[in-house]
This record gives C-alpha cells, sequence and structure tokens, in this order.
C-alpha cells in the first residue's frame, strides 16, 4: 500500500499507476450481476418451500385444513418453476449461455405465467373477501386468499428482477464471446 506522507521516490511524480493492468468493464459487470442473480435465486428458493410446504402439508393431512387450507390449482404448476432455478444456478459458474438462456424461458412457462393465472383464478375470492368480508379459506388464521396474493406479489417482482438481471448478465457475456471472436 502507498503512503502519502513522507518521502517519494526520486524520479517519480507519482502516476506510474496508470500502466497497470486493469478488469475489463465486462468481467466486472459479469461478477456483479451473477451475484444480483445468486441473490434472487436464493430468494425464490424460499418462495418456492413456501408454496411446496403448503402443497405437502394440505395433502398429506399434517395439520387440519382449518389451519392449512388446500392449494390453489396455480401452485401445482408453481412447484416446476424449481427448473428455470436449477438452469440458473447451473449457468453461473462457467458464464454457460445455453442454461441461462433455457432458464429465463423456463422462467416464464413455469414461474410467471403459473402467478398470471393465479392472480385471475383467486380474484374472485379476493373480490368476495373485500365486499363482503368472508373467507372460507385460512392458512393460520389468516385469509388464504390475502396470504396468498402477498406471495405472489413479492414472487413476481423477484422473477421480474430475474429476468432482467439475467437479460444483463446474457449481454454481457455475448459481448465478452464476441469480443473473443474478433481477436
Amino acid at each position: 500500500m502507498t503512503s502519502h506522507v513522507g518521502p517519494r521516490a526520486t524520479g517519480t511524480n507519482g502516476n506510474a499507476f496508470k500502466h497497470r493492468e486493469k478488469v475489463a468493464p465486462h468481467y466486472q459487470m459479469s461478477a456483479s450481476l451473477k451475484s444480483e442473480v445468486r441473490k434472487l435465486n436464493l430468494v425464490q428458493l424460499l418462495i418456492w418451500l413456501l408454496v411446496a410446504a403448503q402443497v405437502t402439508v394440505s395433502h398429506f393431512n399434517l395439520v387440519s385444513h382449518d389451519t392449512v387450507s388446500m392449494p390453489y390449482q396455480w401452485e401445482y404448476p408453481y412447484l416446476l418453476s424449481l427448473i428455470p432455478l436449477l438452469c440458473s444456478s447451473l449457468s453461473l459458474p462457467k458464464n454457460n449461455i445455453s442454461y441461462l438462456v433455457l432458464s429465463m424461458i423456463s422462467s416464464g412457462l413455469f414461474s410467471v405465467a403459473p402467478l398470471i393465472y393465479g392472480g385471475m383464478e383467486m380474484f374472485p375470492v379476493a373480490q368476495q373477501l373485500y365486499r363482503h368480508g368472508k373467507a372460507y379459506r385460512f392458512i393460520f388464521g389468516f385469509s388464504a386468499v390475502t396470504v396468498m396474493y402477498l406471495v405472489m406479489v413479492v414472487a413476481i417482482q423477484v422473477h421480474a428482477w430475474q429476468l432482467y438481471y439475467m437479460k444483463k448478465l446474457l449481454d454481457s457475456w455475448f459481448n465478452a464471446t464476441q469480443e473473443k471472436k474478433k481477436k
């Protein structure tokens, strides 16, 4: 480390650092985007575990249906959202573009599409709860539609940010491979 106090070596003016190599910007961007995608993958895994726990608990009758209600139909295809998560995780260590593209496409099919369908499926129940104050399904004493809409809001945001960061990461990787081909 350099010291800003004390004698300076003769014959230098302090600009000797300019010749040193720097990390290329696309490598810096790739590292930061990978970090963001990993964080979002962890949040997606937590959401997936919550949905899987509700489906498992209700189907195996581990607790009464008064405590944890039967899952909505959109929750079953949402369980397939583990596939894009795995593809995304496999793409990161070696900058595998194929797995990243597969993750982006399957995220739309297995993550976003079930959430959109779920929003439409639960809308009449939410409307009835809002208008009449009646709920028929519960999760630990809370209205199931309210709890699941909260989960959906978080999940949509996570998937949107994942797709955004994966697209930027894909562009970064693609530009890096194009620069290598030019040389």
